[in-house]
Order: C-alpha cells, then sequence, then structure tokens
C-alpha cells in the first residue's frame, strides 16, 4: 500500500514511517474573588480571552527520531514552517512518509511539502490511528 502512496521515483527501502499532530496549549481567565461590603454581590467581568499557542510534533516509528516546534497558529502558513524545518532534521538519503490528520492545513492547496516528505492522510474522525495523539497525553 506504501507503495502506491509514494512517487514512483522514491526508493521505498529508504522510507521511514513518521506520524505528526499538533496540540493546542494555553491559558484561560478564571473567576477571581474580589473585596466587597459584607452582604453584597458586587458585579465583576471575567476575563474572556483565550491566551494559546500550538505545539507541533512529529516523531519516526523505527528510529525514535523526533522533531517538534512551537508556533503560535495552526494553519497553513505554521504548518510549511513546521514542515520545512522537519524536511532539514530528516536523515540524509531518507525519505518521510509523514502520516497526518486531515486538518484543513494538511490539506491546503498552498501547502508547500518538501521532496524528501510524503504526507499521508488518515481518514476523518479517526484520531486513534494517528499515534502521535498518545505522545500529548
Amino acid at each position: 500500500m506504501l507503495k502506491k502512496l509514494l512517487p514512483s521515483d522514491i526508493d521505498h527501502n529508504k522510507v521511514d514511517i513518521w506520524s505528526q499532530d499538533e496540540s493546542r496549549v494555553g491559558q484561560q481567565g478564571s473567576l477571581t474573588r474580589i473585596w466587597a461590603e459584607k452582604g453584597t454581590r458586587p458585579r465583576k467581568v471575567k476575563q474572556r480571552q483565550f491566551i494559546s499557542t500550538y505545539i507541533y510534533g512529529a516523531a519516526c516509528h523505527s528510529t525514535g527520531q523526533s522533531y517538534g516546534l512551537i508556533l503560535p497558529y495552526a494553519n497553513t502558513d505554521a504548518m510549511n514552517i513546521f514542515l520545512s524545518g522537519l524536511s532539514k532534521d530528516i536523515l540524509p538519503n531518507r525519505h518521510a512518509a509523514l502520516i497526518v490528520d486531515n486538518a484543513g492545513w494538511h490539506n491546503s492547496k498552498d501547502l508547500k511539502v518538501p521532496k524528501n516528505i510524503t504526507l499521508i492522510p488518515l481518514p476523518s474522525y479517526s484520531p486513534e490511528l494517528n499515534a502521535m495523539e498518545q505522545v500529548w497525553e
């Protein structure tokens, strides 16, 4: 099956299977206590903004090699930055078959996939098939 998904000019004996995913981390404001006259219940505006960032990560199934970046957004531009960095981290003369979920930025027409990476999309709504999901836990 892998041979059908990879371009024909790739030596299939030099392909490593990698899994990739993103995880959002951040902080959301919570309720707070304020000083007030006994018996009163003053109104206080709750902080509603959510400050977050994204961890992009990938790991090779056979070697254990991994690569990660912290980026401010989960979008096509950030994925391009991640793929470019991962491409430089892949061992020379090797090719990465990168398993990804079906996030919109993984199959965008503006995505620039380096020559030493082939994206292998998982079926929609199947996070249990992505090994990187276990890393985030």
